[in-house]
């Protein structure tokens, strides 16, 4: 299969945010992937934060981090969940990170004389950040998906850097956009006049879509798809209905029984000749559509209001259920809620109780003190960076007899730092981009739930944290039962703690989340899940 010229995919989205811009373009990437041709994705987003890394979860949903260390999109995460692909500081592109780029070219006198403009500079700048995975030779389709809506203010540079891209790709270059039909009830009807709207909005940019993706409740008879193809200059069999599906996994299916694939491929001039192998995702889906067992499990943390905020946790119990052939409820319950006198109500019924990752002081003795209701009453824990930390104080305080026993994340004058800032991480001013992020390695003792659930002694996983166990209390947990267990060698900072006597009781300092895919569910989260289900039975 030839890999040249790589053809650009480009996903816009119309009349409403959330539509599912990134779910649409995974389902696509999968697709192709699954006829043979290799996919990447990107995300250009319109927001002057240089990433997601200093915004609030509320703000933004999950912060996704790749090998590389970029803090992304968590669209990205869906990118390697569907993909199966690493995603890199590349796949995730900002207006902060493109204006940033072009003042710093300015200051240095590369546009010596020129008055510097949104047209061509930032539009250049866009180009070429566009072009960068196209260029490594790796790929045959690069999809971008461009953040927000046709229209919006903020989205008007890339809208105009990827109208000029189609004209400089030379036919390897398309439009998909993606739009809402709505249903109004009072009238019985599927409106498509907002689909209209939004096609000459576009127009307007000097767009024409190639392919309409239309996102809606009720099917798209083959009346209102010829409307829609013949108000917005497309082919009838470029209108693709998009059904509200009971799962994002349904997706790909569904985009391939309305044969988007096929379209893309016929309108690339590239040859049908390929067969969709799926096999494995139908069986990922039947597994998780007919499970053989159901457990209820607890997510403490203090973002529940927003379960994006936990967008690859929330995944990866469901890669890790099926696996199981388990349906897992989750419980969200928030950690300024849960105290001392009523821990036991809120955690009765559970299976199994996840901590949360996060930052700052809010909610950490609601954490604290779930840990230790569940490490008392034998119920499987996990804990995740914060989490795992939570886990470390809590030890310390109720089996230690360290009363003062925090991190120095949340009390800068205790007087027992179990949990103390990372030696790196101490001359570091600047909040964004500075902690430690990214892949690093992990040595695994055999003796382990760890190494039970890996099998491998050596393994690399994701870091997002600037605090750490310290290692001046780590002789005082082994000798009363918390032991560390798996050791990034190189600076000897504790990445797993367990307690051997208890049914299944682990933390982790690293995100394992991120690295959960739909054909390689991660395996801490299968264990976890596995001793959820024995200790329902």
């Amino acid at each position: 299969m030839s890999k040249s010229p790589t053809k650009y995919l480009f996903v816009t989205g119309g009349v409403t945010s959330s539509l599912g811009k990134g779910i649409i373009s995974a389902s696509l990437g999968k697709l192709l992937t699954s006829r043979g041709y290799s996919v990447t994705i990107q995300k250009l987003d319109p927001y002057i934060n240089i990433d997601p890394g200093t915004m609030n979860p509320y703000e933004h949903g999950e912060c996704f981090v790749t090998n590389d260390g970029a803090e992304t999109d968590l669209d990205l995460g869906h990118y390697e969940r569907f993909l199966d692909n690493e995603t890199s500081q590349a796949n995730n592109v900002t207006t902060g990170r493109i204006y940033q780029t072009v003042i710093n070219k300015e200051r240095k006198g590369d546009y010596l004389g020129k008055t510097v403009q949104i047209i061509p500079h930032i539009t250049d700048e866009i180009k070429r950040r566009i072009k960068i995975l196209g260029e490594t030779g790796k790929f045959d389709f690069v999809i971008t998906e461009i953040g927000g809506t046709v229209g919006d203010i903020e989205a008007l540079p890339y809208v105009e850097a990827v109208r000029q891209l189609k004209w400089e790709l030379e036919g390897n270059a398309l439009f998909i956009h993606l739009t809402l039909v709505p249903y109004l009830a009072a009238a019985g009807e599927l409106k498509t006049k907002p689909t209209q709207h939004s096609v000459k909005t576009l127009l307007e940019s000097g767009i024409q879509p190639d392919v309409l993706v239309c996102r809606t409740e009720h099917p798209l008879n083959s009346d209102i798809k010829r409307k829609v193809a013949r108000f917005c200059n497309v082919e009838r069999d470029a209108v693709i209905e998009s059904m509200d599906a009971s799962t994002i996994y349904e997706v790909p299916l569904l985009m391939q029984k309305e044969g988007l694939d096929k379209v893309v491929l016929r309108k690339l001039g590239l040859e049908d000749n390929t067969e969709v192998k799926l096999e494995q995702w139908c069986d990922f889906l039947e597994g998780l559509q007919n499970p053989k067992q159901n457990i209820t499990i607890g997510l403490v943390g203090k973002y529940v209001e927003l379960q994006d905020a936990y967008k690859s946790i929330s995944e990866a119990i469901i890669h890790a259920g099926v696996k199981n052939s388990c349906k897992v409820k989750v419980n969200w319950i928030h950690s300024e809620e849960i105290n001392e006198n009523n821990v036991e109500e809120k955690l009765t019924g559970l299976s199994g109780v996840l901590v949360a990752p996060g930052f700052g002081d809010r909610g950490i003795e609601g954490k604290i003190s779930t840990i230790k209701y569940v490490r008392e009453n034998n119920i499987p824990f996990f804990g995740i960076c914060l989490g795992m930390q939570s886990a470390v104080i809590e030890y310390a305080r109720n089996i230690l007899g360290l009363k003062d026993a925090n991190s120095t994340e949340m009390n800068k004058n205790t007087s027992h730092p179990v949990i103390d800032i990372m030696e790196e991480q101490k001359e570091v001013i600047d909040k964004g981009g500075t902690m430690r992020l990214g892949s690093y390695d992990c040595s695994i003792s055999t003796e382990s739930e760890a190494y039970n659930s890996y099998k491998n002694t050596n393994i690399s996983e994701r870091h997002r944290h600037r605090f750490e166990f310290n290692n001046k209390y780590k002789t005082d947990f082994k000798n009363s039962g918390l032991i560390a267990t798996g050791i990034n060698t190189k600076n000897d900072l504790v990445e797993i703690v367990e307690i051997p006597t208890h049914p299944w009781f682990v933390g982790v300092q690293f995100h394992p989340e991120y690295k959960s895919t739909v054909s390689n569910p991660h395996p801490l989260f299968i264990r976890f899940i596995n001793a959820c289900i024995q200790h329902k039975k």
